[in-house]
């Protein structure tokens, strides 16, 4: 029996408790744990004060040698001896003094019918290997217990408590099951042993029939190399990578006398096996003028019954395929992870080129002013065009950003690439010099494109310039356009459907793989500092992907560079492609301009055009300040809005004024393509823009209004 703990908690308690608690004298650890309780929280109260009935049967369960447990009072208030603590494991000493509702509560359902039927009718109620669910070692288990409750009565006469005598008997329940358990196995297999041998037997036939037809490679060879089993699938294994089969008794080393290399790859693994050793192992075999292929190989040692080392086998299984697949896979893994990085980028990208519009609106703005007001000297007008020239250079460089982030303005129209490709023969042949060859073979009747023309001249001039500097010695340019069906994806080809393919080819030096696979990637440039900016690829590739085409590049050192910019069919009607210039337009001034954006700089130099061209300007940082000038009375003639403000958006500002003034003039400016929920019927200015620009937008709104 294990001794219960004595807490020094309980010894500091004791000096505080009524020292007429003499029936617990001589009761063991329990008997000297409950006079050192502090029985003030118990519903029984201090032992001194228990009735004279309680105190007697407590003083008794204590000395009994026998599991005991006494139950008192309505709230089965549990008080036990040293026998009975063992049972309930963790539950002591917390159960001790303590209703049994607490301690018992996975068995209560149980526990307290029993309970209560003996309290109320005073009749015993005991049994043998009584089955009951305890949680006492930290899990529930089902224990068994020899039990005797017994109806005690108070000095009143009354039902005090239960009192129950239990032996617990789980070892003895559990082992006479297993006994039986066992017997009747034993009894099972004497009467089915002739079935067993007819089953053992047939299972031996399965298993040489499962062997035999499996397509895994099964086989086995003696300590000599000679073959002492081999299964069809490996049999058929060897003819395809040797041409020929073996078979039963054959050797090894014969089989492969007249392939020296291949016959020492195939001893070198079988002799470890034939040594003892178990291993797995991945190995490529073959000859290949037959067929390399790849296995993996699980070699263990083959013995006698008696354990004596006759052989090895080896169970393999061809795994060539799987690892193409693999390889293929990670590729596509790594493709994956580029396009996320590349989607990163151009998530970053476009936030920055749209924040650095916003800066160039004034610079390039003030700068033209600068320039049509004829302000300084020759030295100041030289300063200024200087200037100018870098604002333009800087605003082609956030339209490749654009580009490349897909946010670049769009006027996508069908196109008809043959005449598109056909005129820009001549150009091209201007840019890449004398030294190279240009051929241009764009037949007509290609069906028309969805694409912004002059988007797609930039990006054919682009890749034209790319491959006459991989030409610096001189070489052959091929532009040419074909209509070409993808009808399975690839994993850096489009997606299937019906294309227009655009293709440019040089004879340049050509790009190694390392180089080829960050072509795409913006500012990566081969080459020299200053000498590119590095978004030429990654715009057309933007570009294509704007479109919902795609952008494929071949290359390889020394062998030229194919660049393929694929763009969908169009099912609309074509539209012209005007290449003329446009008449210079003047707006017609027409009262007052409501100016919107949250810029102060761009809103400061748009007004100073506006005013110069006529308005009267009345500026609002947000679309919410513009309603309230509306609201305070006053009447536009002429709304000019930023698209993407923090609130309410220009456009969405825009509909707001539209409804209440039809005759209202509306133009939508816009740092790059955020085209959600600009309706076609509200006119769009692409920042920076200069002056002139800003007047011809302002003059096809009059004519609109004509």
């Amino acid at each position: 029996m294990s001794r219960v703990a004595r807490s020094p908690v309980l010894s500091e308690r004791a000096a505080l408790q009524p020292t007429d608690v003499s029936f617990l004298a001589g009761g063991g650890e329990l008997g000297a744990m409950m006079r050192a309780l502090d029985w003030s929280d118990s519903p029984l109260g201090p032992p001194n004060h228990w009735s004279q009935a309680l105190k007697t049967t407590v003083g008794m369960l204590l000395a009994a040698q026998a599991q005991i447990v006494l139950f008192w009072g309505p709230d089965f208030v549990a008080l036990y001896n040293d026998a009975y603590a063992p049972g309930i494991g963790a539950n002591h000493p917390r159960a001790l003094g303590r209703p049994a509702i607490e301690n018992w509560g996975e068995l209560w359902d149980d526990l307290e019918p029993l309970l209560a039927g003996v309290r109320r009718t005073r009749t015993t109620f005991a049994a043998k290997d009584r089955p009951f669910y305890v949680e006492r070692h930290g899990y529930g288990e089902t224990s068994y217990w020899d039990v005797s409750y017994s109806a005690v009565p108070d000095d009143d006469g009354s039902v005090g408590g239960v009192l129950c005598i239990v032996s617990e008997t789980t070892e003895r329940v559990l082992g006479e099951t297993q006994l039986r358990a066992s017997e009747a196995r034993y009894r099972e297999l004497n009467a089915t042993l002739e079935q067993r041998v007819a089953e053992r037997t047939a299972e031996r036939h399965l298993l040489a029939t499962i062997v035999e037809t499996t397509d895994g490679q099964i086989q086995a060879l003696d300590l000599d190399y000679r073959w002492l089993a081999i299964n069809a699938s490996c049999a058929a294994a060897y003819e395809r990578i040797y041409g020929k089969r073996p078979k039963v008794g054959d050797s090894l080393h014969e089989f492969l006398a007249d392939r020296p290399e291949h016959l020492a790859a195939a001893t070198a693994v079988w002799s470890r096996a034939l040594g003892g050793e178990a291993f797995t192992t991945i190995e490529e075999f073959g000859d290949p003028s037959f067929d390399r292929r790849v296995y993996e190989m699980k070699f263990e040692a083959l013995r006698a019954p008696d354990g004596t080392r006759i052989g090895a086998f080896l169970t393999g299984m061809d795994v060539t395929d799987r690892l193409e697949e693999q390889v293929r896979l990670a590729q596509a893994e790594e493709a994956l992870r580029q396009a996320q990085k590349m989607e990163a980028m151009g998530q970053l990208t476009g936030g920055v080129a749209h924040d650095f519009n916003n800066l160039l609106t004034p610079i390039v703005g003030l700068l033209d002013m600068f320039q049509r007001r004829g302000i300084g000297g020759e030295r100041e007008h030289r300063l200024i065009a200087g200037a100018a020239q870098a604002a333009e250079r800087a605003k082609t460089l956030v339209q490749r950003l654009l580009a490349f982030a897909r946010r670049q303005p769009l006027q996508a129209v069908p196109v008809d690439i043959s005449r598109l490709v056909g005129d820009m023969g001549d150009l091209i042949s201007s840019t890449t010099g004398p030294r190279i060859e240009v051929t241009v073979d764009a037949p007509e009747g290609l069906p028309e494109a969805m694409a912004d023309p002059n988007q797609i001249e930039m990006a054919i001039l682009n890749l034209s310039v790319n491959a006459r500097d991989a030409m610096p010695d001189g070489g052959k340019l091929r532009i040419s356009a074909k209509a070409r069906t993808v009808e399975r994806a690839h994993r850096s080809g489009p997606t299937p459907g019906t294309y227009v393919c655009i293709s440019v080819a040089d004879t340049g030096i050509g790009m190694d793989e390392e180089t080829l696979a960050h072509a795409v990637e913006p500012f990566f440039s081969t080459k020299g500092v200053g000498q590119g900016t590095g978004l030429g690829l990654s715009m057309v590739h933007g570009l294509a992907s704007q479109l919902g085409g795609a952008l494929t590049i071949r290359s390889a050192v020394g062998a030229g560079t194919t660049v393929e910019l694929w763009l969908p069919v169009s099912h609309a009607r074509p539209g012209a492609i005007d290449t003329a210039p446009q008449p210079k337009l003047q707006p017609l001034p027409a009262g007052t301009a409501l100016l919107v954006d949250d810029e102060p700089l761009v809103r400061m130099s748009t007004a100073e055009m506006l005013s110069e061209l006529g308005y009267t300007v009345v500026e609002a940082g947000s679309a919410e300040d513009a309603l309230q000038r509306v609201r305070e009375g006053l009447r536009p003639n002429l709304l000019v809005t930023d698209h993407l403000m923090p609130g309410m958006s220009g456009t969405d500002l825009g509909r707001v004024l539209r409804n209440q003034y039809p005759e209202l003039q509306i133009l939508i400016v816009s740092g790059y393509s955020n085209n959600e929920g600009i309706t076609p019927d509200l006119s769009r200015l692409t920042k920076p823009f200069r002056s002139d620009e800003l007047a011809a937008s302002l003059a096809k709104l009059a004519q609109l209004a004509q």
